[in-house]
């Protein structure tokens, strides 16, 4: 199956068609965003069915005035992306060439190694490409048509810009079945390593190339895991949903009494045990492996107490219809953390569900503390890192938020 997809890949439309649009829905691309959704073509003049997965397209409003060069998928809601607003600039290599050079400018401005995010989609003109780096190591994911189509032309991209060592392909996403394409794992370029080498916030971590969670690592998170060991120096520590310690360890180094990890997978936690070894730090910390709500019972059952709670747990909300039931879960999840805390403890709860807004969490952070008898004061507001760039036309682009907080018995 890889074989065949990797042929679509490298059979490129040179002359983009014509994708005209309905009046008036041209507002939101002339705002800033990149998508078009399908019930916005004028399928009358540009029937969607007669365009390819991932086919080269030329966005046209309805007078027919250019709005940009993209990609289409007719059998996606989001039926068309955006890729170039300038009509001298089409989807080429050479367009690709360019992204990765911008993209790789703000990224070594930012960062003293190079272990970050290098592409974030439409927040860096790649929409559907995101790009993990690991020294000379780099993990590409392609979530639409368009891109899996245009696999190999970003591959050469990438080589005459980061000249990688390997590239490894983790499209094994569930948002790629929504654009109609297989789930697969590959090496594109080089030999897989046996492991993943990653440097954040003074800490060391080794992740799994292949197998791992997403691309292998979470760095969205840096800069609030940075600010939260300000918090734990002499202190006794939960890190609830710990994956491979990217908390847990830099809270240890921050001179953490103790941290406990919890995490449901028991591959995650021999992965923990590996950092804690790299980092000097496995005299201080411990992990249960288990379902968090099941633990957090547990602990409270047998009156375990913390000074600092760390809540990172996966996205709860993932579509809209989830609104409800994911709310429920983010909000009794605090509460049996809060419970957990000793009387003048602090909380770190983050979301990264899209669908969960900021103040939504904020408000449900206030009226938990306040339904438990307790006070409750945000101290910091976090954010995903400027490796993960907001575009400010697209909102989707923005998804993470954290807050620490201070909790104490109600005066």
């Amino acid at each position: 199956m890889v074989g065949l997809t990797y042929r679509i890949a490298t059979i490129l439309t040179t002359t983009p068609a014509p994708l005209r649009l309905k009046k008036k829905e041209a507002r939101r691309l002339r705002a800033g965003h990149d998508w078009v959704f399908s019930n916005e073509v004028d399928t009358a003049q540009t029937p969607l069915n007669g365009y390819e997965p991932g086919q080269d397209v030329e966005v046209l409003d309805d007078a027919g005035k250019f709005l940009g060069y993209g990609y289409v998928n007719p059998h996606s809601l989001i039926c068309a992306r955006l890729m170039s607003r300038n009509p001298a600039y089409p989807i080429t290599e050479s367009l690709l060439v360019h992204r990765l050079k911008v993209a790789l400018s703000l990224r070594d401005r930012l960062f003293d190694h190079p272990y970050y995010r290098l592409a974030y989609g439409e927040s860096d003109g790649l929409p559907g490409v995101i790009i993990d780096r690991f020294g000379d190591v780099y993990v590409l994911q392609l979530t639409t048509a368009g891109m899996e189509r245009r696999r190999q032309a970003l591959l050469n991209a990438m080589v005459k810009v980061l000249k990688p060592t390997t590239v490894i392909l983790r499209n094994d996403t569930a948002v790629r079945a929504l654009e109609g394409l297989d789930s697969y794992v590959d090496v594109a370029i080089g030999q897989a390593p046996d492991q993943l080498n990653v440097i954040e916030n003074h800490a060391r971590f080794h992740a799994d190339p292949m197998g791992g969670q997403k691309t292998g690592w979470f760095y969205d998170h840096r800069l609030n895991r940075a600010r939260m060991t300000h918090f734990v120096k002499g202190r006794r520590v939960l890190d609830v949903f710990s994956y491979l310690g990217a908390w847990g360890i830099p809270a240890a180094l921050a001179g953490a009494s103790e941290v406990l990890c919890v995490d449901e997978s028991e591959t995650a936690l021999a992965g923990l045990e590996v950092n804690a070894k790299l980092n000097d730090v496995s005299d201080r910390m411990s992990a249960i492996q288990g379902n968090a709500f099941d633990v957090l019972k547990q602990l409270r059952e047998s009156r375990q107490r913390f000074d600092v709670i760390i809540l990172d747990p996966p996205a709860f909300i993932r579509r809209k219809k989830d609104v409800e039931k994911g709310t429920e879960a983010y909000r009794h999840l605090n509460q049996m953390a809060i419970q957990l805390l000793e009387r003048d403890g602090i909380l770190v709860s983050a979301s990264c569900s899209y669908h969960l807004e900021r103040q939504t969490l904020k408000t449900l952070l206030g009226k938990t503390a306040r339904h438990l008898d307790r006070d409750l004061t945000i101290l910091e507001q976090g954010h995903q890192g400027p490796d993960h760039p907001v575009h400010p036309a697209i909102a989707e682009t923005e998804y993470l938020k954290a807050f620490t907080c201070r909790v104490l018995p109600r005066s």
